[in-house]
């Protein structure tokens, strides 16, 4: 949940809070926790004492208030809301430089998944994720992070560097020539297991980025024609595709063992 009055974002659940807490803790103002829960954040709420912000024992009604869900695992911490930046050329040649993996997502439409999308990303050791902007999945407006997807990232977000971009396509022209980007296509003629073989072949791009797209109507075509490559996740045919975070995880991986 975002509080607009304080510019804060909810975080709850007890990975995605001490991810927060290890990782970031300047970024939490206030922090609201059941009395079982406290060992776990004795030192955040010494820092927080420290800073002169708040901490507070509260009971699962409270705490589901400030998060609207009653998955918060007995935590909330208030964090300064995530600006997500426009990417940069500087981001693009930092990642290419330092053989970056990472995530583009187009229009993707649900921040459940984006969640599991991140903390597969941060899982298999992936340092980047760019969203479009103006995606609905995450706000009508511009493009946030939702309370949703930091709970269902479980800390992935800690360990990623998460960027927008107006224009999936245009991104990817430019960022072809510096990045293997690898499409993912149900009805290419590639498979993932031909990623190892085509991750060695394209040394001369120092690093890779999977493109993701909506699960209704998969990557636009302007969108594959940008891409180094196109691969597909060969099944039974009984279903026609994975969930999309499901097939992250599996390029994620794929590329970590590559």
């Amino acid at each position: 949940m975002r509080n607009k009055l304080t510019d804060e974002l909810a975080v709850c659940g007890m990975n995605a809070a001490l991810a927060a807490a290890q990782y970031h803790p300047q970024a939490i103002n206030r922090l609201f926790l059941r009395e079982d829960r406290l060992q776990f954040f004795t030192g955040i709420c010494k820092q927080l004492a420290e800073r002169k912000r708040p901490y507070k024992i509260c009971e699962d009604e409270e705490l589901e208030r400030l998060c609207k869900s009653v998955h918060h695992q007995g935590v909330v911490a208030m964090i300064e809301e995530p600006v997500v930046e426009p990417l940069s050329q500087e981001d693009l040649d930092l990642w290419a430089g330092e053989r970056k993996t990472g995530v583009v997502l187009n229009s993707i439409g649900n921040d459940h998944n984006l969640g599991a999308i991140a903390r597969a990303a941060a899982f298999f050791d992936a340092s980047f994720l760019v969203l479009t902007e103006k995606d609905t999945a995450f706000n009508e407006e511009e493009v946030r992070l939702t309370t949703s997807a930091y709970r269902i990232a479980e800390g992935g977000f800690e360990h990623l560097t998460v960027r927008r971009v107006k224009n999936t396509a245009a991104f990817l022209r430019d960022a072809s020539k510096l990045l293997l980007t690898i499409g993912t296509d149900t009805r290419a003629r590639r498979r993932i297991s031909d990623l190892k073989s085509i991750v060695k072949t394209g040394k001369s791009r120092k690093g890779v980025a999977i493109v993701l797209g909506n699960e209704e109507t998969g990557l636009p075509q302007n969108v594959k024609d940008q891409c180094s490559c196109l691969l597909r996740i060969p099944g039974t045919g009984n279903i026609d595709s994975l969930n999309v975070s499901q097939a992250a995880a599996l390029f994620l991986h794929a590329i970590f063992e590559a």
